[in-house]
C-alpha cells in the first residue's frame, strides 16, 4: 500500500486496491475515474494537474484508470468517463460527469463544499 503524502501538488495514482485509504485520509478528494482510450479524459488531464497545483493543501486531486480498476467502476456505478467522484468526509457526495473548462470545473467543485 502506498503511503501517499498530507498535501500533494499533483493528482495521485489510485488503484482498486488503495481507494479506501485515500478516501479515508483526506477531508476534500476528487477522483477522476478515466480510461487511456478516452479523448475527454484526456483532455481534462491538465486540467486536473493544474487544479491540484493551484489547491494544494485545500483539494486533493486523484486519478483511476477504470480499465485497470474495474471493482471501483463497478462500486460506483460509474457508465460514462471522464467521471468525478466528490468525496467528502470519507462520504460520496457527488459526481461530475464530462469534460469542461477549469474555471467551470472548479466551480462544480467547490460546489460540494
Amino acid at each position: 500500500m502506498e503511503n501517499f503524502e498530507d498535501k500533494p501538488d499533483h493528482p495521485l495514482i489510485l488503484t482498486d486496491n488503495d481507494l479506501d485509504q485515500v478516501i479515508a485520509k483526506y477531508p476534500f478528494l476528487v477522483v477522476d475515474c478515466w480510461a487511456q482510450w478516452c479523448g475527454p479524459c484526456r483532455m481534462l488531464g491538465p486540467i486536473i494537474e493544474s487544479l491540484a497545483k493551484k489547491h494544494q493543501g485545500d483539494i486533493v486531486f486523484a486519478k483511476l484508470d477504470v480499465d485497470a480498476n474495474p471493482k471501483t467502476a463497478e462500486r460506483f456505478s460509474i457508465q460514462t468517463i471522464p467521471n468525478l467522484l466528490i468525496f467528502k468526509n470519507g462520504e460520496k457526495v457527488g459526481d461530475i460527469i464530462g469534460a469542461m473548462p477549469e474555471a467551470q470545473l472548479l466551480k462544480e467543485i467547490t460546489s460540494y463544499r
